[in-house]
């Protein structure tokens, strides 16, 4: 029998040299001058899709960044399972703090240090070289598909319309995902919730140009301090959202639930060393591990106005901006979230200026049953290969496109990670762990396996 660690070895550097080859690609979706790399990747993909052996493969325009999409029938009345990636990478500033280039990879102390060594191009990889195993040795037990988008890290904006169109094609059982992480190198996880979000951008202005700020500060409202005491209104003094209307539909967590939750391995006194922080913060009466993954949150992720520059300039400024985001929680309608946000604002704006809200992007929270087959076919998948039971996790990130799958396609999604919370993904010195790469190999073939089982025997 030709196992998947004969596989592995006799395969490893054909594998790295495919994976840098797609790292080598800087495809960033937020930055337009890369729209073309996008299509670079999206190809790639295509070409490493039909070396792996599915029956056909296609690159998709969109509205935006193209789609890169393939399939693999073995029998129409078998299980499908759709495969869901994304090409795209965050950007890479500050340049400066990379220790290496971050678009060519290389291997040092046994991790792949480069931009989307992890997410996800890393991650993603595993799927490929999974499936090729199946292929190669007349191991795979249902049908696969493929759908790896170029747009995940700006929000998915095209790909919800992607897959309105095209709800035949992707029709399948499940979606299995790798874009999360484990507990630890030994410790696997399965992520059983992710938290929604919104995303706005926020305007103050007062006077109609920067004034001198001995001559009129005092007299004229300052937009920057505005903004800083609307954002203050924002929170109560126990650290829970203040907006009205915010908590309402917040779903109460079991006693058992947060219970279960909190058994996960975790270290505060180290969680605090890893961050450089000396406190810890959060609405009272829940844990940190509470904190980002049951509980909806509220961070100003970017404000400015006024002189910014080298010295001084005494200047009062004409406007001030802020970047604002909310993670959601179950049973949150993030457009109702937007619309609740907007309203607060303008309500606390006194008349000294003038606010527009704009909201950005965002998507709802997505919660998996740890119950449904899926869950408990990545679940044994993970304990044949760590030998240790995986552990449920409420994530505190957000993939928006998740939700939609839920919504659009009617399909529930797994995300069975392999990436570490060291793995500085959306940093300089983004890495992943060799290990965990071809462990996550190792791993794929066994989700399918369950799954194809226990879908037919239901």
């Amino acid at each position: 029998m030709y196992d998947i660690n004969q596989f592995i070895n006799e395969n490893k550097e054909r594998f790295l040299e495919e994976l840098f080859g797609l790292i080598r690609i800087p495809s960033i979706s937020a930055e337009k001058e890369h729209y073309n790399d996008m299509y670079s990747a999206a190809n790639y993909w295509k070409q490493l899709l039909l070396k792996g052996g599915v029956d056909k493969a296609d690159v998709f325009d969109t509205d935006g960044n193209p789609v890169t999409f393939a399939e693999k029938i073995v029998d129409p009345s078998l299980p499908t399972i759709l495969v869901y990636a994304h090409m795209d990478v965050m950007p890479v500033d500050p340049v400066a703090n990379w220790n290496t280039n971050p678009f060519e990879p290389v291997i040092i102390d046994g991790k792949i240090w480069a931009r989307g060594a992890d997410d996800d191009k890393g991650q993603s990889f595993i799927h490929l070289k999974a499936f090729e195993y199946m292929v190669k040795t007349n191991t795979l037990p249902c049908n696969v598909k493929f759908i790896i988008e170029g747009e995940e890290e700006i929000g998915s904006p095209n790909l919800g319309k992607f897959c309105t169109e095209h709800k035949e094609m992707l029709k399948a059982d499940v979606i299995l995902v790798s874009d999360t992480t484990m507990i630890s190198a030994n410790q696997p996880a399965v992520t059983s919730g992710l938290r929604g979000l919104t995303y706005w951008d926020v305007e103050v202005t007062g006077p109609n140009h920067d004034l001198h700020s001995g001559l009129f500060g005092g007299a004229v409202a300052n937009p920057i301090n505005v903004l800083c005491q609307m954002i203050e209104k924002c929170t109560n003094p126990d650290k829970s959202i203040a907006i009205p209307g915010f908590l309402d539909d917040v779903a109460i967590v079991s006693p058992q639930e947060r219970e279960m939750l909190n058994k996960r391995p975790f270290d505060i006194e180290d969680y605090k060393k890893s961050i450089g922080v000396e406190e810890l913060t959060g609405e009272e009466s829940f844990s940190t591990i509470e904190h980002t993954g049951i509980r909806p949150s509220f961070d100003v992720c970017g404000i400015w106005g006024g002189y910014t520059g080298e010295g001084t300039k005494t200047v009062l400024p004409s406007v001030a901006h802020a970047k604002i985001s909310c993670r959601l929680v179950p049973n949150q309608d993030h457009k109702k979230i937007s619309s609740l946000l907007e309203k607060y604002f303008l309500s606390i704006a006194p008349p000294s200026v003038k606010v527009k809200v704009q909201y950005l992007h965002g998507g709802n929270p997505y919660v998996c049953p740890v119950d449904h087959p899926a869950y408990i076919a990545a679940e044994k998948a993970l304990f044949d290969i760590y030998n240790v039971k995986p552990i449920p996790v409420r994530s505190g990130g957000s993939i928006p496109i998740i939700t939609s799958f839920e919504e659009i396609l009617g399909i529930k999604s797994i995300l069975m990670g392999f990436g570490l919370e060291s793995d500085a993904i959306h940093s300089p010195n983004e890495n992943f762990p060799l290990e965990n790469l071809f462990n996550g190999i190792r791993t794929v073939p066994g989700f399918y396996r369950y799954f194809t089982e226990m879908t037919i025997n239901k």
